[in-house]
């Protein structure tokens, strides 16, 4: 349970009016918003309201003007009840004049005329009554009500709606004046359900973590050799490494209140909002302290100052750091608050922000190894029926660089797989389509291309995947396709034996000839290019910059960054070096990637029998693994059957032996038409 002291807003609730705090004040009624216009307004539309239906009971029945004379002539109205105004002519006629049932009561009618004829009726109200009949003009601030009533409703109804939403945007305080109030949650061990026990691969970060939990709890042994409390800790990683969910476990660990607050719930429309909003939190922090403060992407307001364009004016993001900066280590700074924010923009926060003091610890959350991602899919897995030939160390090696967001979206997608499939639990293959789903998008095998749309294919797949399998400085090949999957043709699959905190330039020149290999293979299979190596280029130029402007791995530039800092503050190119260096970096660029090239078109020529065996069984298999393209390139045959044999089975199959419907099969299918293989 959260503790929650008297008076404090929590998941309990604030204490209710009148009873004390415990400083021994009462709890004073929250203010109210005015609503003295409103009700005005409100007061007014009510009486006009009950005043058109008052004045519309006694205006009775209409009728025209003949009706009105024949009644007359009849004797059938009261002579002294006549009385004309500026719009009608009003008076009460007997019941007996009417057909159907009327009572004893007179019935009031009205003869109703525009205002500009109103003298002309009267002349001839005048003829028929011999003048017995009285004038009874309409009153002057009746008709001011009548015009301006439209007016008043209308202003009315939008009043109730802007003060509602603005009520509403103030999260139900009243008014402009809350809209300084902090919109955070205060969340509990039981509100978020997450513990460390559902947080894995992260273990150094849940240590650090760890201590700060140990020092709310007990702050007097660390207090007693002179030590204070971490103001701030700063967790910093790539999305989906599990920031948010370490500081949801942060919350089912800790036994105090845990304020939450995204860093865009600081900005409104309004100018100086966000810094009110700071204050707003930080004060309602100290009264519950000891406790934590989660700012969740506070890359938002926490960018650098001074930097890139402004519209003119006050900065608005700029005055809730400031104000940030002053809660966390100003003249009014308290202990007893620690703040943990997420990011994965580091780089582009304010110095003052992330200095000590403020931010005393910086916790990176990496990328998990490969130890790492299999307990991450251990505990996913958990929630889910594995079969017996599911092996999850396989997979966390087949998963380098996949974050824990991804690796949860795998264990899911597999068992969704595994349903649509029939299948009673998750199994292996279920697993691999989900990590090739994940990464490259859903597999299109209902596809019909082309038979030379899908030799080029083939050669392209083909030429990457030989190069793969005979350099030993790249990753082990793991499979190779030419089933369409997302936006790409084909694919060429890695397995790569360890994870990488940095690129060697070995591996480097390696994998840049992997990439050239599959247009290189097109153009001297096909005669011919296509655009399908479009991703292949793209990679190639960035691995070839990167080795220039960030790594110093040219010979001409030597060990010098020429790169900029990324802040993507500035519209401008952030470029400090002159135009002679330009053009050596656009040199050594073309250099490094023609040498690339170079050696793959050398190897793939020199291999060429190799390929066009491999393009074959592509053409035949569609999926091959890497142990059968290394049985390729030693000139082995593969006793396995091709896709057209998989299908004339399965037609065979189904033919000998049709599904009923009792059986909840499928019909057959109709003459001339084959299985997907998928």
């Amino acid at each position: 349970m959260t503790n929650q002291r008297p008076g404090k807003p929590g998941p309990e609730g604030p204490k209710k009016d009148g009873e004390k705090r415990p400083d021994g004040k009462p709890n004073q009624p929250a203010p109210q918003g005015s609503r003295g216009l409103f009700g005005l307004f409100a007061f007014i539309a009510v009486i006009a309201l009950l005043f058109m239906l008052f004045n519309s009971s006694q205006q009775g029945r209409s009728i025209n003007w003949q009706e009105f004379e024949t009644y007359y002539k009849n004797g059938n109205v009261y002579v002294d009840k006549v009385a004309i105004g500026e719009t009608s002519i009003n008076a009460q006629v007997r019941p007996e004049a009417f057909m159907e049932e009327a009572g004893d009561q007179p019935v009031p009618v009205q003869v109703r005329f525009r205002a500009s004829a109103s003298e002309h009726y009267t002349d001839k109200l005048d003829e028929l009554t011999n003048g017995n009949y009285a004038e009874k003009p309409t009153p002057g601030w009746l008709n001011a009500v009548w015009f301006f009533l439209p007016f008043l409703l209308i202003i009315a109804i939008f009043w109730f709606f802007l003060s509602r939403g603005l009520r509403s945007a103030a999260g139900g305080g009243g008014m402009l004046g809350n809209f300084g109030k902090s919109k955070h949650r205060v969340l509990s061990k039981e509100m978020t359900g997450v513990t460390f026990k559902d947080v894995a691969g992260i273990q150094e970060a849940k240590e650090e973590v760890s201590e700060i939990i140990e020092f709310l709890k007990n702050p007097k042994r660390f207090t007693k050799i002179g030590g204070r409390i971490p103001r701030g800790v700063l967790l910093v990683g790539e999305p989906g490494c599990g920031k948010t969910l370490l500081a949801k476990a942060i919350a089912g660990e800790a036994d105090v209140p845990f304020f939450s607050i995204s860093g865009s719930d600081f900005v409104e429309m309004f100018v100086g909002v966000g810094a009110s909003r700071v204050r707003d939190l930080f004060k309602q922090a100290k009264d519950a302290a000891p406790c934590i403060i989660f700012l969740d992407e506070i890359d938002a307001v926490g960018r650098r100052r001074g930097g890139g364009f402004t519209t003119g004016g006050h900065d608005e993001r700029e005055q809730t750091l400031n104000a940030i900066l002053v809660e966390m280590d100003g003249f009014a700074s308290g202990d007893g608050v620690i703040v943990i924010a997420a990011t994965n923009r580091a780089d582009v926060l304010d110095p003052a922000l992330i200095r000590p003091g403020r931010f005393d610890r910086q916790i990176v959350v990496p990328l998990p190894d490969v130890v790492g991602r299999l307990e991450i899919l251990k505990v996913h897995a958990n929630k889910v029926k594995l079969g017996p030939n599911v092996d999850l160390e396989r997979l966390a090696r087949v998963t380098p660089m996949f974050s824990g967001a991804d690796l949860a979206a795998i264990i899911n997608e597999a068992a969704i797989s595994a349903t649509l499939g029939g299948k009673d639990f998750v199994e292996q293959e279920d697993l691999e389509e989900a990590r090739d789903k994940i990464r490259f998008g859903r597999a299109k095998k209902s596809r019909v291309r082309e038979v030379e749309e899908n030799k080029l294919t083939a050669y392209h797949e083909a030429g990457h995947a030989i190069l793969q399998a005979l350099l030993t400085d790249a990753d082990p090949l793991h499979k190779v396709t030419i089933i369409p999957r997302g936006q790409f043709g084909g694919a060429t699959f890695s397995m790569p034996e360890k994870d990488r905190m940095g690129y060697s330039l070995k591996y480097i020149s390696a994998t840049m000839r992997v990439v050239c290999g599959g247009r290189i293979a097109e153009q001297i299979a096909m005669g011919d290019v296509s655009s399908g190596a479009a991703q292949d280029i793209s990679q190639a130029t960035q691995m070839a910059r990167a080795m220039v402007l960030e790594w110093g791995m040219s010979e001409k530039l030597g060990f010098v960054r020429y790169a900029g800092n990324d802040t993507r503050e500035s519209y401008l190119p952030d470029k400090d070096y002159s135009d002679e260096t330009a053009k050596i970096i656009d040199e050594e660029i073309r250099r490094i990637v023609e040498e690339a090239y170079a050696d793959a078109e050398r190897m793939l020529r020199d291999k060429w029998d190799r390929v066009e065996a491999l393009a074959d069984a592509l053409l035949k298999h569609e999926t091959l693994t890497g142990d059968e393209v290394h049985a390729i390139i030693r000139g082995e045959e593969l006793n396995k059957p091709s896709v057209s044999d998989l299908l004339r089975r399965e037609a065979a199959r189904k033919r000998k032996d049709p599904p009923t419907p009792a059986e909840g099969g499928e019909p057959d299918l109709p003459p001339g038409a084959a299985p997907s293989p998928a």
